[in-house]
C-alpha cells in the first residue's frame, strides 16, 4: 500500500510540474517527484540507488531554480486553485492504475534470484551514467544561454 501511495505522490507532483506556470512551483513539486522516487528505491531495498537520486535531484534542482528565476519571466497572473486541483484531480486519475494493478510485493527480478537493488545498481550502471550524462549536458546547456543573455546586454 505504501508503493501504490508513493506512486500517486510521484504522478500528481509530476504533473504539477510539467503544468505550474511559476518556476518556483514548479521546482518545489519536482522535488516531490524525486523524493517519492528516492523512497521507492529504499523501499525496495537499492539503498545507493535512493541516495543516488536524491543526491542528483537536490543538485537538478539547485540548477533548474537558478535558472528557472534568471530567465523566465514572471508571470502576470497567478495559477488560480482551480487550475491547481484540476492538475492534482488528473494525476490521481492517471494513478489509478497502480490502485487496481498493484505493484507492492516481493518480487524477484529474473529467475536467477536477483533482487530488485542488485539489478538496478549491478546489472544497470549504463543507466547512471546516462542520468549523470543528461544532467551535465542540461548544466552546459543553461551556462550556453547565461553566457549569450549576459552578452546581449553588454
Amino acid at each position: 500500500m505504501i508503493l501504490e501511495i508513493l506512486a500517486v505522490g510521484m504522478i500528481v507532483s509530476a504533473c504539477l510540474a510539467l503544468f505550474l506556470e511559476e518556476a518556483v512551483y514548479s521546482v518545489a513539486a519536482l522535488a516531490g517527484t524525486f523524493m517519492c522516487t528516492a523512497f521507492v528505491y529504499l523501499l525496495n531495498g537499492a539503498v545507493y540507488v535512493a541516495i543516488f537520486q536524491f543526491a542528483v535531484g537536490v543538485g537538478t534542482l539547485a540548477i533548474l531554480f537558478l535558472s528557472g528565476e534568471m530567465l523566465s519571466d514572471k508571470p502576470t497572473k497567478k495559477t488560480s486553485p482551480k487550475s491547481i486541483a484540476a492538475l492534482i484531480g488528473g494525476g490521481i486519475i492517471l494513478s489509478l492504475p497502480a490502485f487496481f494493478f498493484p505493484v507492492s510485493g516481493t518480487s524477484e527480478v529474473t529467475p536467477a534470484g536477483v533482487s530488485f537493488g542488485e539489478a538496478l545498481w549491478n546489472l544497470r550502471a549504463v543507466d547512471v551514467a546516462l542520468q549523470g550524462l543528461v544532467i551535465l549536458i542540461v548544466a552546459t546547456g543553461i551556462a550556453i544561454v547565461l553566457y549569450e543573455k549576459r552578452g546581449a546586454k553588454q
